[in-house]
């Protein structure tokens, strides 16, 4: 399947609202970090439902933001959730490939993503076209909860249809230096929201151990890693 057919049936059956509330424990930390002004241009690639555009137009300074998605009815629906949104940022959204941005050179000032790509047919293609359409400066924040070292994330593949691509810390930074981008830092945005019950609930449905389950959230977390273009 798709990446277009597999989130598009999520986006019909109402998980992209699952995703938004899941992803933001650590989305709005990793937000938050992002240098905005006033007036800058903002990617959010593979922007779901189109959550981190909303609290961007609500709390920073951007003119205008961009979400991507290559899935047309998750496009659709972030449109419908962003008509609230703050008037004081125009939100677009667009269908298209992670591949081949539909923006020119130089001409956004950041772009974020959110567990989103490591479903890029090519990554390595893809941080190159984020290098393209950054300005000199500019910066790239990207977030996983699917790398190497959160090994509780290892299984996500078996439950789902399209292709995933599986990095550790390292591979990050050094595809973020082949494609040009400057890796500025890498660290664990750790999930302190949700609930992790007491030693004698244990076994529970989905975890054998508390303490398995304190280092998926507690200290694992996100991966995010900020590169910055030259």
């Amino acid at each position: 399947m798709s990446v277009r057919d597999e989130f598009d049936s999520w986006a019909a059956d109402g998980r992209d609202k699952g995703m938004e509330e899941r992803h933001w424990h650590t989305a709005k930390h990793a937000l938050a970090r992002m240098p905005i002004e006033d007036g800058d241009r903002v990617l959010d690639l593979g922007t779901g439902s189109g959550y981190a555009l909303r609290a961007l137009a609500e709390s920073a300074g951007m003119a205008r933001g961009y979400g991507l998605d290559g899935a047309p009815e998750m496009a659709r629906n972030a449109r419908e959730y962003a008509v609230d949104a703050s008037p004081a940022a125009q939100l677009g959204f667009v269908v298209g490939d992670f591949g081949h941005l539909p923006f020119a050179d130089d001409s956004l000032d950041h772009a974020f993503t959110m567990e989103a790509f490591y479903y890029s047919a090519d990554p390595h293609e893809t941080l190159r076209e984020v290098a393209r359409v950054l300005k000199p400066g500019g910066t790239f924040y990207c977030a996983v909860n699917y790398y190497e070292e959160n090994v509780h994330s290892h299984d996500w593949q078996e439950h789902i249809s399209v292709d995933m691509t599986r990095w550790d810390a390292d591979q990050y930074r050094a595809a973020f230096r082949e494609a040009g981008l400057s890796v500025a830092e890498q660290d664990s945005v750790p999930d302190r929201e949700t609930e992790i019950p007491p030693a004698e609930a244990f076994p529970t449905e989905n975890w054998d151990t508390r303490e398995a389950m304190v280092e998926r959230y507690r200290e694992l977390g996100t991966l995010l890693t900020v590169g910055v273009a030259p």
